[in-house]
């Protein structure tokens, strides 16, 4: 398999990014889960600049490289996830654009990524509550979280899907990548 020195190059310095903003969500407590959806946000410009399997890649090379730089090391798990999404939406994503004959792609796509993120995120609140609210939970309260992931995922796709139009582009022009 033959890569490109610059693909490399690139997610490298990208890499880098990822561990300031990861480490950086560890010493501004109040925005952690910004720093951590901003340092997931690269898994994505990696998928999308250098491909699925660079973009793997990349995904477990910043848990990993996380797991050693970071003292604490619940973030990066909150980081993983966040990443493993952003990494499963974009796979979801072309798998669903190769489909020529699938009808309501964007719908099917919403549900993918609904799925996706259930899969993640109502285990470990039904099954590891501790990890998201350190007391007792009563039923409502988890239907009110379970609700809450819910709205969240909305704001964090908006927000992702705003970062890569937006923001993503624009700097890519200037920075001249790839």
């Amino acid at each position: 398999m033959h890569v490109n020195a610059k693909k490399v190059a690139f997610l490298g310095l990208l890499l880098a990014v990822t561990m300031v903003l990861t480490l950086l969500g560890g010493y501004f407590e109040p925005s952690t889960l910004f720093f951590m959806a901003a340092a997931a946000f690269c898994t994505g410009i990696a998928v999308r600049e250098c491909g699925l399997y660079l973009g793997l890649g990349f995904f477990i090379a910043g848990v990993l490289l996380g797991l050693i730089l970071a003292p604490n090391k619940l973030y990066i798990i909150t980081y993983g996830a966040m990443s493993l999404y952003i990494y499963l939406r974009e796979l979801a994503f072309e798998q669903i654009a190769r489909v020529k004959a699938l009808k309501h792609r964007t719908a099917v796509f919403w549900v993918v990524r609904y799925v996706l993120f259930n899969l993640m995120f109502l285990p470990i609140l039904f099954g590891m509550p501790k990890l998201i609210y350190p007391g007792d939970l009563s039923p409502a309260l988890m239907a009110a979280m379970a609700l809450g992931g819910q709205i969240v995922l909305l704001v964090y796709d908006k927000a992702y899907e705003y970062f890569h139009i937006t923001i993503w582009n624009k700097l890519r022009k200037q920075l001249k990548l790839l």
